[in-house]
């Protein structure tokens, strides 16, 4: 479905994509609105499609079928360096032969901009992804972050309208890449150019978007802000995807929430109390509650895990901060009775297939 409610320019306007592979339906039919200035994240599994969409609109792919406009303007035949975009890789490709410098400046000497304007430009790249003074160095004297930011200033060099990059943090290290998710969302608000950023990460999209499109199958299933797509998931896929599933459906729904339908509640919703509490004092009229059985504890530091299955059918899982207990404390409740508690508020109904 296209976007509803975007008044601002389009940046990226698709329109029926579609792209087939043989017998193999990579992409189904995606219908998107991208505005000037927006980080998108397309996040989905391995096959979902959203790698071949990114590479329809750099024009590395022609689709089978349907449109791709860049500023209003049709490119779906056009080649890609006849295009206002520029693409980041996860591997960098960067030149290891030529200094930080030089492979900044590579696409402007290609084109044959002079070189003066092309040092001054290579300059301010490097400046905004902060390595100035680094323009001397090889690649191979980087860390892996300085030839992610190397490579981010090679494509901003050219002031594409559109800068596209496909997992540019998977080969980093996990605290390296959640400094780079900073890093990166901090980059694009200085620079303001659109950004289109392909995961299967779910952090990473929910920490650095503006919005998020979430794929499967070849085919979107949801497009929303990231606080949307977490805490008002539109499809079971998405509720399972995207942070983890607790659904609640069937006879357990009927039990528990006093409705038939497929329902959800965030982990971190969910507040554990003894077997007794809960249901009466304690529990509001805005409140829901189902009793179980502490059938496993996970320990993880900062907060603990707990399977719970529920005495209506189903098992849910409850996410708590280790405030005030040990891995000890914690780990004694394995086996326990206890019951879960939440607002009514944080429950959803969701679409099944």
């Amino acid at each position: 479905m296209p976007d509803q409610g975007l008044t601002t320019d389009l940046a990226v306007r698709l329109r029926g994509l579609r792209k087939s592979f043989g017998n193999v339906h990579a992409v189904t039919g995606v219908d998107l609105d991208i505005a000037d200035g927006e980080f998108f994240a397309m996040l989905g599994p391995s096959g979902s499609g959203k790698t071949t969409v990114l590479r329809m609109i750099a024009g590395f792919e022609s689709p089978s079928d349907g449109a791709v406009e860049l500023g209003g303007r049709d490119v779906t035949r056009l080649a890609p360096f006849e295009r206002d975009v520029n693409t980041v890789f996860q591997d960098y490709a960067l030149f290891p032969h030529m200094s930080v410098q030089e492979n900044v400046e590579y696409g402007l000497r290609v084109k044959r901009v002079a070189k003066h304007e092309r040092r001054e430009r290579a300059m301010e790249a490097l400046k905004s992804v902060r390595l100035e003074g680094f323009g001397g160095r090889r690649p191979a004297q980087l860390s892996g972050g300085q030839r992610q930011r190397v490579a981010l200033a090679r494509a901003l060099v050219n002031r594409p309208r559109v800068l596209l990059l496909d997992e540019p943090l998977g080969a980093l290290d996990l605290k390296l890449r959640e400094e780079m998710q900073v890093e990166l969302k901090a980059i694009q608000r200085e620079v303001g150019i659109t950004f289109l950023f392909v995961t299967h990460d779910q952090e990473e999209a929910l920490t650095m978007s503006d919005r998020v499109a979430v794929f499967n199958e070849g085919r979107i299933e949801q497009v929303g802000t990231p606080a949307e797509i977490y805490e008002r998931p539109a499809t079971a896929f998405v509720a399972a995807f995207v942070g983890t599933s607790n659904l609640i459906s069937g006879p357990a729904a009927q039990v528990v929430l006093g409705k038939q339908g497929t329902f959800s509640v965030r982990p971190e919703k969910l507040r554990v109390v003894a077997a007794d509490g809960g249901q009466g004092a304690d529990l509001t009229p805005d409140e829901h509650s189902a009793a179980g059985t502490v059938s496993e504890v996970v320990y993880a530091g900062p907060a603990t895990r707990f399977v719970v299955d529920l005495d209506a059918g189903g098992r849910l899982i409850a996410l708590q901060q280790n405030l005030e207990v040990s891995s000890m404390d914690v780990m004694a409740m394995r086996g326990n009775r206890v019951r879960l508690v939440w607002h009514r508020r944080h429950e959803f109904a969701i679409e099944t297939a």
